[in-house]
């Protein structure tokens, strides 16, 4: 049977004009394990977008928490959001992880690709970028930092980049790559690691030739495993982060934990993204080329054959809970995977506003965990006694030994595109991109097109 048109009318114009964005938040409505974002406009008809499909309820996975406004807003409250991100004093989550676009240029060009990098103006230069590390510590303070691009090993002074954010205070920093060129050249990795890079997360989207042919248009299995052989050999974390695209990679999330469990513990996790449609991507979607947050922790329990259950995942303490999920393990001596506690009790809506967490509170835990799970752990500490490591007296001291080296992290982020994005949940966004100009644009907005390919905070690409 063919499906419903989601967009009526959509035709030749724009879903991503003042009025449809302005609506955003219209309903969410649900039909069984199904939960749909329902918005309408008089100029452009009505949108219905799955937004939830799967086990577990909807309500159950809310996380109200108490907004907090960024300490230095950047813009004002003009035209409303979310065209006024920079950030505004109307943000409620203040900066988690910046992530700073230091080139536009890539050694790939991929189908699937949120920057549609490839092409790009100049660099920034090393002044403008230390002008961006300025601008985040004004208006958030401390927190963890990401280096992206377009393909950031690319720049020869990438190093230099990574050691001036350290010396402006930033003490977590990641590089976001494809890792071809951590492959071929053996020292980048270890010269990175001097300069203070704590950790790679490393584009990985399964282990078979077509999943790489579909999304990077190469077979890359063997230039992944060689950048995670290179980051084995300096001491540099690795996060493993596959793209998931229905129908092409979703049987292979059981086989890329084993794998990441296989480089353990330099591998520190997993981190999946369901594919969303801004940048460049193959067609527009339909619902089944969606792929939800317990669709996926669904997949997660059934690949791994109930060994991780859906249980041993919580929402977010930072973003907006319909963002992302996230749980924690140990690695046992015999490679499998034991959660480490239970996920916190939280406040229903009812509930008394006093006894909400603060979304300042999540932040600073989000940013505490990030920069310790994606980071190696340090050397074990020395006896005093003769300068060699303790010896674990009891299976308590060995638990806490292992806990120290050996945990691994599985977690997933739900980007938002022109269908499906909501107001609420862009408010709560923690992960802000930092734009040319030295404005603070939460993730999903800065990377928003509409359905004809149209930015809404990028500057547009020359035809």
């Amino acid at each position: 049977m063919e499906a419903e048109p989601r967009i009526q009318p959509l035709s030749s114009t724009e879903s991503l004009c003042p009025v449809c964005l302005r609506r955003l938040q219209a309903a969410r409505e649900q039909q069984g394990d199904t939960v749909y974002l329902v918005k309408r406009c008089g100029e452009h008809g009505t949108t219905r977008t799955s937004i939830w499909r799967g086990p577990i309820p909807f309500s159950s996975w809310l996380r109200p928490k108490n907004p907090s406004s960024p300490r230095q807003a950047l813009t004002e409250i003009r035209d409303g959001c979310p065209f006024d991100c920079g950030l505004c004093p109307g943000h409620g989550q203040h900066t988690c992880t910046a992530l700073l676009e230091i080139t536009g240029r890539c050694n790939l060009r991929c189908p699937v690709c949120f920057a549609d990098a490839g092409e790009s103006d100049a660099d920034p230069s090393l002044a403008q970028i230390g002008g961006w590390y300025d601008r985040v510590m004004a208006a958030s303070g401390p927190c963890n930092i990401q280096l992206s691009g377009g393909e950031p090993t690319m720049r020869p002074d990438l190093g230099r980049i990574v050691r001036l954010g350290r010396d402006k205070g930033f003490d977590f920093i990641q590089l976001n790559t494809n890792g071809l060129l951590l492959a071929e050249r053996p020292q980048l990795a270890g010269e990175l690691r001097q300069a203070g890079l704590a950790s790679v997360f490393l584009q990985f989207d399964g282990l078979s030739a077509a999943t790489h042919l579909a999304l990077r248009g190469r077979d890359l299995r063997a230039d992944k495993e060689s950048a995670i052989r290179r980051c084995v050999e300096a001491g540099l974390a690795v996060v493993l982060v596959p793209t998931l695209v229905p129908g092409i990679n979703t049987g292979e999330i059981g086989a890329i934990i084993e794998y990441g469990l296989g480089f353990a513990p330099t591998v520190r996790g997993v981190h999946f993204q369901p594919i969303s449609y801004f940048g460049r991507y193959p067609q527009p979607p339909a619902d089944a080329d969606r792929l939800t947050l317990p669709e996926v922790l669904s997949l997660i329990e059934a690949q791994t054959a109930g060994a991780v259950r859906v249980e041993h995942f919580a929402p977010p303490a930072c973003e907006h809970a319909l963002c992302s999920f996230h749980g924690n393990f140990l690695i046992d001596g015999q490679g499998r995977l034991a959660p480490l506690g239970q996920p916190p009790a939280c406040c229903s809506t009812g509930e008394a506003q006093a006894c909400l967490p603060s979304a300042l509170e999540g932040r600073e835990k989000s940013v505490r965990y990030t920069a310790r799970q994606w980071s190696l752990p340090m050397a074990e500490p020395a006896c005093a006694c003769n300068g060699e490591p303790a010896v674990p007296k009891d299976d308590f001291d060995r638990f806490l030994a292992r806990a120290r080296t050996h945990t691994f992290s599985l977690s997933a982020m739900a980007f938002q595109d022109v269908w499906n994005i909501d107001l609420e949940r862009l408010r709560g966004c923690c992960i802000h991109v930092v734009s040319p100009a030295g404005r603070l644009v939460p993730f999903c907005a800065y990377n928003l097109t509409s359905n004809l390919g149209r930015p809404l905070h990028r500057r547009a690409r020359a035809a």
